[in-house]
């Protein structure tokens, strides 16, 4: 084994999550010369690491409002960041959202050129979800509700009702080559062929079918939801860089439901994802939650598969923010292979249309 390899080995090992205490001095003094570079007067609090190669950290120099400094350290993590600027301001330009946008972050400064990118946002009221959660777990039912309820007034006013076989190719596609590119195992063998099943699983159960198509966030999660001190009552909605104005709007009710459950029971969020494609089924709780929001699709195979898609969306969105994910082992077994075993220990359980190619023979589909 060469060096390059023992290296890469070693890497796989670390924690996904960096480590606080080691990387505490530099950060600090990274955060102070990003303030100094905007010629603000105040000190900037608590500078963190993100998953996704961000260094954030909230300034308040006495003005009206705080504000938050993102800070890319990555070229990855630069474009997700200009993906979310532009995201967020078409968002506040789009009329039909009305007293929505009040939920939305407003972006006050981009500098992604230069030694010292960043983009500086309003820094909006409220606490974390799964911040509250963890110390109140018994508001999980409440909280959930408030977000998929709020999610869904975004839906409503931007989407449209469609036939959407003919954007499943793009939905399903560019995911799919991110595994395939970013995680080894998923380039030949069973994991090459795991990944054929998803498209195909995906492409005969939401073919013909009539979906609500809008703005989705993309990644909707507690983490990125904000609660004002009355419990339950959402002040913001953050971390816009994998929104799209023409996304399977459903998907974002799902990925709350799907990392709730993740957080309440401590699993992997590959098994929770891949319990659901053992079981052929969500849980009867989840199933409430997103029927009563109307995100629900009908028919247990359509459960399955909408949550392949969640998955998809959600694994494919992490990898293309940082290359941390790729390089952890536990993280790819836990949320990648994990669930690509089930897709091949179920895959005959979930017939295919007419015509469509056998994910067994080896060949891809069209």
């Amino acid at each position: 084994m060469t060096f390059t390899e023992e290296l890469r080995g070693l890497r796989g090992l670390l924690p996904l999550r960096p480590v606080t205490s080691l990387t505490w001095p530099a950060d600090a003094l990274a955060a102070r010369r990003l303030t100094d570079s905007l010629g603000a007067q105040g000190a900037p609090h608590r500078p963190r690491r993100t998953f996704s190669d961000l260094l954030v950290f909230r300034l308040d120099d006495g003005g009206s409002q705080a504000a938050v400094v993102k800070h890319p350290r990555s070229a990855r993590a630069a474009a997700s960041l200009a993906h979310e600027c532009e995201a967020v301001r078409r968002l506040h330009r789009d009329e039909r959202l009305g007293a929505w946008r009040r939920l939305l972050p407003v972006v006050k400064q981009r500098r992604l050129d230069g030694p010292l990118p960043l983009v500086v946002e309003t820094c909006l009221p409220g606490v974390e979800a799964d911040v509250l959660l963890r110390r109140s777990p018994e508001l999980a039912r409440r909280v959930t509700e408030s977000a998929l309820a709020a999610i869904r007034e975004l839906h409503r006013a931007t989407g449209r009702t469609e036939e959407v076989t003919a954007r499943l190719a793009d939905w399903v596609t560019p995911r799919l080559a991110v595994l395939a590119e970013e995680v080894g195992w998923c380039r030949r063998g069973e994991g090459a062929e795991a990944l054929v099943a998803v498209r195909e699983m995906v492409e005969s159960e939401l073919a013909g079918r009539r979906l609500l198509v809008g703005w989705t966030h993309g990644d909707f999660h507690p983490g990125n939801v904000l609660l004002a001190e009355r419990p339950g009552t959402l002040s913001g909605v953050i971390d816009w860089a994998g929104a799209v104005p023409d996304g399977p709007s459903l998907l974002d009710c799902h990925t709350f439901v799907l990392t709730m459950r993740h957080q309440l029971t401590g699993r992997e969020f590959g098994g929770v994802v891949a319990d659901v494609v053992r079981r052929a089924g969500l849980v009867p709780e989840d199933r409430r939650l997103l029927a009563g929001v109307r995100a629900l699709p009908s028919g247990p195979r359509a459960e399955t598969v909408v949550t392949l898609l969640t998955w998809l969306w959600h694994v494919a969105g992490n990898l293309e923010k940082s290359a941390r994910y790729a390089r952890s082992h536990r993280w790819v077994a836990d949320n990648v292979v994990s669930v690509l075993g089930e897709v091949l220990a179920h895959e005959g359980e979930v017939p295919a249309r007419e015509g469509a190619q056998s994910a067994r023979s080896g060949r891809r589909a069209p």
